[in-house]
This record gives structure tokens, C-alpha cells and sequence, in this order.
């Protein structure tokens, strides 16, 4: 594409990439690539900064270190994605840290790609611009916004609060590692969960944890016991009441009851 590629020998303007890593000095090389590439470089140190400066410079990039101070890579990475300012701007992990947790968990977040380090160049500048193609086509045929996109700091914290509460569900970090993984603190997350939804934060996982335990009912086969224990019960006797107090009937009423509409009425 002409906005990545040098055209007719002419050097063309190449999109913004923000390069994120606390030791930023030990990346001199790698700037320097960018650089020699015409590609137009602005840099973070932390995750709050790399998250603000995301924010301001709207990059076509996005080269985050996963070890940060202030906000590691993954809660930055949650944040951008639970923005509707920042969440197609891909992400790629830079990282010396190759474990298959560690990778997953990255793509999990919304992390398009991982460069380990210590990287090659040529695999640096390759993935940056499939990555960048496949931004553009995406952008090209998206419906264009109804509205401008607004940033509402609290309903970002928020979206991803919830989406790392519905992921988890089965064994849901605590208060304070929810916060930490969502850039804030404790007591401004429960602020914004009682504002966004009239909820403390554990009502409001306990309402997700009946809520999914419902679906599973209706849409698989799975024992009483075996939903609870996805969802985060201690046992089916403690998701069965519960369910019965969100629903007044049992799961196993419930199922019966689906099953029983679902079946076609008998000839006479």
C-alpha cells in the first residue's frame, strides 16, 4: 500500500508508531530502524503514559513491552481495547519473556502479534507492516461512526473491568488485582461499578456468575454441578440457591421447564 511502501524512489510519510518500554535506552537500535524507515516514532515509558500518549498521538501502532512501571503492558493493552478511541490501533508485544501463558494471555487481551527479544530487523519491519495493511483494509471497510468517538475515562475502566470479570469467571482475581489489571485502584473501581451499574463490584459478579450459570443451562448439557463450577461456585448446593433467590425455581426446574416449552404439543 502506498502509505507504507516507498513509491517512484520518493520517501512516502509512513504511519505513527509509539514505542513503549521503560528502559528505552536498551531500544536505541530498534528506534533507529524505525527511523531509517520513515516511520514517525513517539515514545512512552510507563503504562499510564503509554496509555495517555495512545490517547494524544492516535498512532497506527503500537510497540508495548509487557514488564511496565505504574501499569504493566497487559492492563494497558485491556484498557486500549476497552476504548472506543484506542481499540483498533493494533498492539504487538515486545518481550523476553517466550512462556506460552505469558503469550496467551497477551492475544487474550487484544494483542494482535509478539516480537521476542532479542528480535531481528527484518521480522521487526515485516510484522509492523502486515499489521499495518491489515489495520488499513479493516479501516476501509468499516461503516463509518454514526457519532464522534468520545473518551469517558470511567466507562473504559469500566468495559474493561467487566470483560476481565467475564472471563474469569470461574476463578475471579480479587478486588484489588481486578483494579491493578484496570489501571485504578480499589476504591475508584467500586465507584465507577456503583455509578455504571447501582452494583458493588461483588453483586455485580455475582449477577454475571447467575447470568452465564443461566446460559449454560439452556444451551448445553452440563450438570448442575459442572456449571457451578465454571462459573465460580463452591458447589452446585451454593449456585442452586443462589439461581432459586435471582429466579424462584432451581436450575434443574429451570432446564426442565425449557425443556417442557420446547417440545411439541401431542396430537389429540
Amino acid at each position: 500500500m502506498s502509505a507504507i511502501f516507498p513509491v517512484h524512489g520518493k520517501h512516502v510519510p509512513q504511519p505513527g508508531i509509539l514505542l513503549v518500554d521503560h528502559a528505552i535506552e536498551e531500544q536505541r537500535s530498534l528506534m533507529d530502524l524505525l527511523r531509517a524507515h520513515h516511520f514517525k516514532l513517539s515514545l512512552a515509558f510507563d503504562g499510564k503514559q503509554a496509555y495517555q500518549r495512545a490517547l494524544a498521538t492516535q498512532p497506527g501502532l503500537i510497540l508495548l513491552e509487557t514488564e511496565l512501571p505504574r501499569m504493566d503492558g497487559f492492563s494497558v493493552c485491556r484498557l486500549l481495547k476497552a476504548d472506543p478511541a484506542t481499540r483498533d490501533i493494533p498492539v504487538i508485544f515486545l518481550t523476553g519473556n517466550n512462556r506460552p501463558e505469558h503469550r496467551i494471555e497477551g492475544l487474550t487481551v487484544g494483542a494482535v502479534d509478539y516480537i521476542s527479544k532479542p528480535y531481528e530487523s527484518a521480522e521487526v519491519l515485516a510484522r509492523i507492516r502486515i499489521h499495518l495493511e491489515l489495520a488499513a483494509r479493516c479501516k476501509e471497510v468499516a461503516a463509518p461512526a454514526a457519532n464522534p468517538t468520545v473518551h469517558h475515562p470511567d466507562m473504559v475502566v469500566f468495559n474493561a473491568a467487566s470483560k476481565l470479570i467475564s472471563e474469569r469467571l470461574r476463578s475471579i482475581p480479587s478486588l484489588a488485582e481486578i483494579a491493578r489489571m484496570t489501571g485504578t485502584h480499589e476504591k475508584k473501581l467500586s465507584h465507577i461499578f456503583r455509578q455504571q451499574t447501582g452494583q458493588t463490584v461483588f453483586a455485580f459478579i455475582r449477577e454475571e456468575r447467575i447470568q452465564h450459570g443461566r446460559k449454560l443451562l439452556s444451551d448445553t448439557d452440563l450438570s448442575v454441578q459442572e456449571i457451578a463450577d465454571q462459573v465460580g461456585f463452591q458447589n452446585a448446593c451454593n449456585f442452586s440457591t443462589a439461581f432459586k433467590e435471582r429466579f424462584q425455581m432451581t436450575p434443574s426446574r429451570f432446564r426442565q421447564a425449557l425443556r417442557s416449552a420446547g417440545e411439541p404439543e401431542s396430537e389429540l
